[in-house]
């Protein structure tokens, strides 16, 4: 039987697990940098991708490594 609509536990799982190892991470490479973790680390707790794709963009500042390459 189908059920659409309902997420199984196997699926809450894996996004938490998703949910918590952003938020941690972003914590504590946010940390390393002293641009301030908590809300970085509290933001990758909420939903997945956008804080780590923000974090990349404008604390990391990735595209500035990419263009010299």
């Amino acid at each position: 039987m189908k059920s659409h609509g309902h997420l199984t536990w196997e699926l809450v799982v894996l996004i938490v697990v998703i949910l918590l190892v952003q938020g941690i991470w972003l914590f504590i490479d946010a940390r390393h940098r002293s641009r301030w973790p908590w809300l970085w680390g509290g933001w990758g707790l909420l939903q997945f991708p956008g804080p780590t794709i923000f974090y990349l963009l404008f604390v990391r500042k990735v595209w500035k490594v990419w263009r010299r390459s």
